[in-house]
This record gives C-alpha cells, structure tokens and sequence, in this order.
C-alpha cells in the first residue's frame, strides 16, 4: 500500500517508515533516523511481537533488520540499485523487553565502499548492527550483505533461464 502523496508530504522519513504496511503492523517506533540514514535507531515493541513462548518474536526482528542497511546505502550512494543480498540473525539472547535496533554506518566504511564502487562500479560490502534490550544487553547480533550495483544494472541471463526452467 502506498501513502496518499498529500499525507508522504506531511509525514517526515522516520513516521513513513513507520507507516510502511509490515512495519506498521508490527507497531515500530522511530527514535531516531539521521537525514542522511546513517544513523538510525528503532524501537521495537515486545507487547505487539511477542511469541508464544513469551519473548520477542524472530520474524519480527527478521522483517526490521532486513530492509535497513540498503535502505541506508541507497541515501548514500544515489544512482545504484540496492538489495539485501543475505541476513543473518544471531539471537545472542531472548528479548523479553522491548527492542532498540541500532545501526550506523561509519564514515570509514562509507569512504571503503565508495572507493570500491569508483573502482568496480559495484560493490557487495557487509554490515553489522544489533537488537537491544530495554538494560542495553545485545539480544539480536545482525550481519548482513548488500548489494550495490550501477542504476542501469539488469541480472545476468541465468536468472530468467531459472524462471523459464532448466533444460
């Protein structure tokens, strides 16, 4: 579902990130999102992704975790097409509170990437960041992969000939 373009106008990126579909339902709350995405913290309510056993639900995490790191590399290197390649969820510990997603992207890594892109004219560089507890305790270590690619990036032919089937 899209936002009607009057309300996009009024709503800053943190409250449309709130509002996209899957995030909504999961009831997140933007703490802070720096103008350039570099910074961005996000609550996390337990009360509304708790599973049965009673701590914080994986596919939640999962569902938050996957779209920020492109979507922070999509405002910092303009032009490219951007996607998670892969994610990998390490649950350190139960979440049995609210959760605070942290993720930065370093001035340093920032510099390294786009290096690799003035260079290759692509890049797959890989990020990590974590899930909080309400103590500070680190309950959800993240990795993840994104790739970076020119704006007029069209995938190699073998993945049409898999939709198509292999002979």
């Amino acid at each position: 579902m899209r936002l009607p373009e009057f309300l996009r106008r009024r709503l800053n990126a943190g409250q449309r990130l709130a509002w996209y579909p899957p995030f909504r339902a999961m009831r997140i709350r933007v703490l802070m999102l720096s103008d350039d995405w570099r910074r961005v913290r996000i609550l996390l309510p337990l009360r509304h992704n708790r599973n049965p056993g009673g701590s914080m639900f994986g596919g939640a995490v999962a569902c938050l975790a996957d779209p920020i790191a492109a979507l922070a590399c999509n405002r910092a290197f303009p032009g490219h097409r951007v996607w998670t390649r892969d994610l990998h969820l390490d649950f350190v510990r139960e979440g049995r509170s609210d959760l605070e997603m942290r993720f930065d992207l370093e001035p340093g890594h920032a510099r390294e990437i786009q290096e690799e892109l003035d260079a290759r004219g692509r890049a797959t560089p890989e990020f990590a960041f974590g899930f909080f507890d309400t103590g500070g305790q680190e309950c959800v270590r993240v990795r993840t992969r994104v790739a970076i690619r020119p704006g007029d990036y069209q995938p190699s032919h073998w993945a049409t000939d898999l939709s198509r089937g292999i002979e």
